[in-house]
């Protein structure tokens, strides 16, 4: 039977305001967000629990216009002190360099032609959240983070089974002190949330996942309805 990641994660957040109650200091998460809209209500929901610093690391957006774009977005959004009622300090936001080399090579496409034409949720989509989040946990065990994870789950296109799996096997593949948060960020309508204050906010909204395959396989999904 599947987990509840949901329920995993009320019982980690209530440990941790029973923790911060007690010592006055709260733990610190590096949470890897794939653009603005995905990113706002779990900042919403986590900013009261921890001090947040956001990874930005998806060299599978494509193209490099796309991609910039997302994370200017998400620039904007935090830097907004409209929005400061997300969080009680501005969340430190950390991106490196775009290549697209690391999409393909991670999720070697290119020696297995049918991942490209994989709908969502397949074994391409698979290794492409185990890159990212492994390079997020990577980070976080680096700079002394408490906590690190991913917005990725708040997507009803993703994953939540085999984004926790892996969120649990990265500690057990790289032994850090580093905590995983277990997270079903659609669940008890936080998807529905999403989209609230993107529309609240004006948040670019984009019409699919990110990868080049996951654009043409759109595409021909709508020219074929």
């Amino acid at each position: 039977m599947p987990q509840n990641y949901s329920k995993l994660q009320d019982a980690q957040l209530s440990a941790i305001k029973t923790a911060t109650e007690a010592n006055g200091k709260k733990p610190s998460l590096l949470l890897h967000a794939c653009c603005a809209p995905c990113s706002s209500y779990v900042l919403e929901l986590l900013s009261s629990f921890f001090d947040i610093s956001i990874y930005y690391y998806n060299p599978n957006i494509y193209p490099e216009a796309e991609y910039t774009r997302r994370l200017s977005e998400l620039e904007t959004f935090l830097e907004t002190t409209e929005r400061s009622h997300f969080f009680e300090a501005q969340p430190a936001l950390i991106h490196t360099d775009y290549n697209p080399d690391d999409f393909f090579q991670a999720t070697r496409v290119q020696d297995e032609p049918e991942l490209k034409t994989e709908s969502e949720r397949g074994e391409r989509c698979r290794r492409c959240y185990y890159f990212r989040m492994k390079k997020a946990y990577e980070y976080a065990a680096a700079n002394g983070f408490d906590y690190f994870t991913t917005t990725l789950s708040i997507s009803p296109f993703k994953d939540a089974e085999k984004i926790n799996t892996i969120g649990r096997q990265l500690k057990d593949e790289i032994p850090s002190d580093v905590e995983y948060l277990y997270a079903d960020f659609k669940k008890k309508n936080g998807f529905l949330r999403s989209l609230e204050i993107s529309k609240e906010f004006g948040l670019y909204r984009q019409e699919y996942c990110g990868c080049i395959f996951s654009l043409q396989n759109g595409l021909i999904s709508r020219q074929t309805k």
